[in-house]
């Protein structure tokens, strides 16, 4: 007669784990860039219709976009190049002045909103898995993308304005100009998103800094002004924003072949500093969702 098993017998069922992952775990920083990959024509798709629908309840709309730099530019022109005379030695200090408001403000805005992406999306962060990078990013393609008609502006506004300049072929140059400024940009966001989630604060100290780093970077004034200071104006050449600033000048302004070292140092800074934002940013990437 055959032995019969027990209900009360315990079974043992052997169970292969090796294929189960921890939800919300961090995945290898190549795996991490594949899933970003895989998510770029949303990343797209999100940063079109941002555009679109920012200004849709204002009567003017999208207009905003090419009228916020221009106010900005001849708010600065009243108060630096009439009342303080900053503009005195300056050749076509409309022009100059144009492309340090026009090229600032870009860097300026994709820094402050990439900071805030997080903060700003901590419901989505909690309730959804996704690689939290796409959000910093989604915002630099959303600024970057806002900011071609006003480039479209500011080289309208080097055309007409008096003193006319000449188009030529170096205006191709602000191309990977603005390609530099856009992965500088980007890594400066990434770096700061977590900063600012953990803590608040620094979202409302980013203005002041940024205003300040606006006064370090040539935008209405001439370096000239401290050739007296050599040490001054080499800290200031090695503003990133000044290379980017410079850069644009030299080929829309002046006709001339940027120097190399300020492809160098401007290369440098976008590329260290987008590195260094991806690899801080996805070593934290658990702990955002837990963040309050």
């Amino acid at each position: 007669m055959k032995n019969q098993q027990s209900p009360t017998d315990s079974v043992t069922v052997a169970v292969n784990l090796s294929r189960l992952h921890r939800v919300g775990a961090r995945p290898s920083f190549p795996d991490y860039l594949v899933q970003l990959w895989d998510r770029r024509q949303f990343i797209l798709f999100d940063a079109r219709a941002r555009v679109q629908s920012a200004n849709q309840g204002h009567r003017l709309g999208s207009l905003w976009l090419i009228l916020t730099p221009i106010l900005n530019g001849l708010t600065y022109y009243l108060i630096f190049g009439v009342l303080l005379g900053t503009s005195r030695g300056v050749e076509n200090f409309v022009g100059y002045l144009v492309i340090g408001v026009f090229t600032f403000q870009l860097t300026a805005r994709a820094v402050n909103e990439g900071a805030r992406s997080l903060l700003a999306n901590r419901k989505v962060i909690q309730a959804f898995s996704f690689p939290r990078a796409s959000l910093p990013i989604a915002v630099n393609v959303r600024e970057l993308l806002a900011s071609v008609p006003s480039t479209i502006v500011m080289l309208l506004i080097i055309v007409v304005a008096p003193p006319v300049e000449e188009i030529t072929w170096r205006w191709l140059l602000i191309l990977p100009a603005i390609a530099l400024q856009f992965l500088f940009n980007l890594g400066l966001g990434l770096l700061l998103a977590p900063l600012v989630l953990r803590v608040r604060d620094i979202a409302n100290l980013l203005a002041f800094i940024t205003r300040l780093w606006m006064y370090g970077s040539a935008v209405f004034y001439s370096l000239d002004r401290f050739s007296a200071y050599p040490r001054l104006v080499g800290i200031l050449e090695a503003n990133p924003l000044f290379c980017v600033i410079d850069i644009m000048r030299d080929v829309l302004l002046y006709n001339s072949t940027p120097a190399w070292e300020s492809w160098s140092v401007l290369m440098l800074w976008a590329l260290g500093t987008l590195a260094l934002g991806f690899l801080t940013f996805w070593r934290k990437e658990e702990s955002y969702g837990r963040s309050n």
